[in-house]
């Protein structure tokens, strides 16, 4: 089962590319950038990754984006990225990134992209991987905040195919920035919103992403099974859920594999993605085999989980037809 998850083209559309950041990329990046790191070795730095909830994520998150200065720095941060995603057989990748963790200390916004957009072109001619950006607004600051950056972004936008929301949930529902996102929305923008897993007021968040925001997918979602009403809302719109079991298991203490095989059996088109892989130690293809040790899925049905993600991707139609058209004979083979 390792060799066939190993060869199995792959789709992966939950990847924060900050959350990329290698402890080794990250030595590399202070020396060159003539920062001290609190932490004496990579292994030392490895051993601080504990982590129990969002929040006490989140502090070591954002700490360590702040090695992230130049745009060869975003560069070379997104191609160790898609290089392991080619590895890995990753045939197509939408990355989140998030400029306001850059721009709010004072790194411009257009050094994020640059850097960022000219690795996803060598990665598509080098390595042969293809991949979008999505750009994330940190729930945690204030939607005129928001709203400026998505102002901002928008000399940029044949660059972007969407828009998404993360960070701190705890009181920062999506309604927060519904007027964002409908300026979003206005300027051509696809839209994705995190639901973090067992968030205070998780249902209610959801309900505002689907039925006020009308987001396009959603990303977590699994507490979406405590509403039968949005699962068929869900169901009833082809929606997707981007889900991340390894990443669940370290802020929640539980993969959410129950919950995950539910919305399989239930035909809700459910996806797994890696979330923060150098902080969980586990890319798309880790994150795949630990869903099948807890669940004993067979092959069709890892296959099937390829699938929705290749249909739910933000591509044209012919173009995910191709690449369902590789899952399906990688299977047949």
């Amino acid at each position: 089962m390792k060799d066939f998850v190993a060869g199995l083209p792959k789709c992966e559309l939950h990847l924060h590319i900050e959350g990329t950041l290698e402890p080794e990329l990250k030595f590399e990046l202070a020396a060159r950038n003539g920062l001290e790191l609190p932490y004496s070795s990579v292994a030392e730095m490895r051993a601080a990754y504990t982590f129990d909830s969002l929040p006490s994520f989140l502090t070591i998150y954002y700490e360590s984006m702040r090695v992230l200065r130049t745009e060869p720095d975003f560069y070379d941060l997104a191609m160790a990225y898609l290089r392991r995603a080619a590895e890995q057989n990753v045939r197509y990748a939408e990355i989140f990134f998030d400029p306001q963790a850059h721009t709010s200390r004072g790194v411009p916004f257009d050094v994020v992209i640059r850097g960022l957009r000219r690795a996803l072109m060598d990665a598509e001619t080098q390595l042969g991987v293809r991949a979008q950006l999505i750009m994330c607004f940190l729930r945690d600051f204030q939607a005129e905040y928001a709203m400026a950056t998505l102002l901002e972004s928008l000399p940029y936008k044949e660059w972007i195919v969407g828009v998404g929301l993360d960070s701190d949930e705890k009181g920062n529902p999506p309604a927060k920035f519904a007027a964002v996102y409908e300026r979003a929305r206005q300027e051509g923008y696809l839209l994705t919103m995190h639901c973090d897993v067992d968030q205070d007021d998780a249902i209610e968040h959801i309900r505002q992403a689907v039925e006020d925001i009308g987001v396009n997918r959603i990303d977590h979602g699994v507490n979406i099974l405590e509403d039968q009403r949005l699962v068929e809302t869900v169901l009833a719109r082809g929606m997707g859920l981007t889900c991340c079991p390894v990443s669940n298991g370290f802020v929640t203490g539980s993969l959410k594999a129950e919950g995950i095989r539910k919305l399989m059996d239930l035909g809700v088109r459910v996806t797994i993605s890696s979330d923060d892989p150098a902080y969980f130690a586990a890319y798309v293809q880790e994150n795949l085999l630990a869903l099948h040790d807890a669940l004993q899925l067979s092959r069709e049905e890892l296959a099937q989980l390829q699938r929705n993600a290749f249909e739910i991707a933000w591509l044209p139609r012919h173009v995910k037809d191709a690449y369902v058209a590789e899952v399906d004979a990688y299977v047949a083979g």
